[in-house]
């Protein structure tokens, strides 16, 4: 059983604070909406859900992956991202193959519609880009601090 880590006083929210626009986890889930919000509608237009867009983003960085590694670098486990690569490849982005390596592996990779997709995702980036109303600078910083903070829920989840 994990113990409960105990914060310096100084560091403690105060116990009575618990207006919900104080509330870092509310922050966090109401600007995750409005960001939905906005890929939505531009994603729509290339036919795509936002799920299926991050799947995309993760293959063109690194094409090939196993169902595995691209769960974990999309965080989405194999019953939600199973379902989520059928019909990507019914709509003919990606291809599920057998490794020839380890036949116990499906690997993930892009069709040539799926690489192509990549041209239009750069002009929604830049369409959210604008509808941050950050600087590039600032982008980067709370992507960084986000990234951060994920990584210090997820060492202190339990699991």
């Amino acid at each position: 059983m994990s113990q409960t880590r105990r914060l310096p006083a100084s560091l403690q929210a105060d116990a009575s604070d618990l207006a919900l626009d104080g509330q870092l986890c509310f922050a966090l889930y109401a600007a995750s909406l409005a960001m939905t919000k906005v890929y939505r509608p531009l994603l729509a237009r290339i036919g795509l859900t936002y799920p299926q867009y991050v799947v995309l983003l993760a293959l063109w960085e690194c094409d090939g992956l196993n169902i595995g590694e691209l769960g974990e670098r999309v965080s989405l486990d194999s019953g939600t991202l199973t379902p989520l690569l059928k019909r990507m490849q019914a709509l003919g982005l990606i291809e599920r193959t057998r490794s020839a390596a380890d036949e116990r592996q499906v690997l993930i990779t892009l069709t040539r519609a799926g690489r192509d997709l990549s041209t239009a995702a750069s002009a929604i980036q830049e369409q959210v880009a604008c509808a941050t109303a950050c600087s590039n600078r600032e982008r980067q910083g709370l992507t960084q601090a986000l990234q951060q903070l994920r990584a210090a829920l997820l060492s202190n989840a339990d699991t």
